[in-house]
């Protein structure tokens, strides 16, 4: 079964189109599919079509936010409800085409367990486009996986990929990364991208910041959530060694003058002392509550498995 998630916001118009392209595009694929749309506190009819939508459609389902909380939470309610064993997901704003998901998921049965869209050809200002280069590229430096575009809304995922990942701030567009992170293999596909025709585009610069915060704590979590110990005790460490060259390096002045007088960097080396044990300190406690996470909540470790051959 394919479950197709769409977050919505403010997009009255492109709705009852998208319906429509879906059901055309879904019904030439042989399995059974459902539709869910979440509508992420719409202020335009949005809901009322939605329902009107849902209530004449079988194959559609429609979870209704109380207020705006964003794409990464609309998403996450949508992983959450949905039934099939194939995930799929694509803007409301008719900008990704629905065509280009049976593409999706024929890269799927190549043997890969995420696929994401390459607007390779993308029909944004700008502006956009700039900003999303300057993302891609950082997210790809930090963390090594080779996606153009993770920023396309539209991807397909196995049901087992995305089972457990809790998303939120502006997670929505690293999903593709924490998949690669977790292990599975992942590959990208040359899609379509329309334009706007209906609506206004919900983006703004201010996502890049809090999208760096989020790809930093990603980063940060692949790689030391089982060690944060690791993480804390070697900045701690450093402070200390940069600690012990300027209070030799003083020493070393005293000598030469014949005199140690209390200076800016002898009280920096003592600072540097005082907030390296401080880091050591944090990671201790960081490892003891990581530890008591994972013991209280075993299958959090569930990813790390592919199969178990008897």
């Amino acid at each position: 079964m394919i479950s197709v998630i769409i977050p919505v916001y403010n997009e009255e118009k492109n709705i009852r189109i998208l319906t429509k392209e879906l059901f055309d595009v879904l019904k030439t694929i042989k399995d059974k599919f459902e539709i869910i749309y979440i509508n992420d506190g719409s202020k335009d009819k949005s809901i009322l079509i939605l329902k009107d939508i849902a209530k004449y459609n079988k194959n559609v389902r429609v979870i209704n936010h109380r207020k705006n909380f964003g794409q990464t939470a609309s998403l996450n309610s949508g992983l959450k409800h949905a039934k099939g064993n194939i995930i799929v997901t694509l803007d409301a704003d008719l900008q990704n085409d629905p065509k280009d998901i049976p593409r999706l998921l024929n890269k799927l049965n190549e043997g890969y367990d995420a696929v994401s869209g390459w607007r390779y050809k993308r029909k944004d200002p700008s502006s956009k486009k700039i900003m999303s280069v300057i993302a891609n590229k950082l997210r790809r430096k930090i963390t090594g996986e080779k996606i153009h575009d993770a920023g396309c809304s539209l991807k397909a995922y196995k049901k087992e990929v995305v089972d457990g990942l809790e998303l939120y701030g502006e997670m929505h567009r690293y999903i593709i990364s924490l998949v690669a992170l977790r292990g599975f293999k992942i590959s990208e596909v040359k899609v379509n991208h329309r334009s706007r025709k209906y609506g206004k585009t919900k983006y703004s610069s201010s996502r890049l910041i809090k999208g760096f915060l989020d790809l930093m704590f990603i980063k940060f979590w692949s790689d030391y959530s089982n060690r944060p110990l690791h993480f804390f005790g070697t900045l701690g460490i450093i402070q200390y060694f940069l600690s012990g060259l300027i209070i030799i390096e003083q020493i070393i002045k005293a000598i030469v003058i014949n005199a140690l007088t209390v200076g800016p960097l002898l009280l920096l080396a003592v600072l540097l002392v005082i907030t390296g044990t401080l880091f050591i300190i944090f990671g201790f406690l960081a490892e003891i509550m990581i530890r008591l996470y994972f013991r209280d909540q075993p299958e959090q470790q569930d990813h790390m498995i592919k199969e178990v051959i008897n």
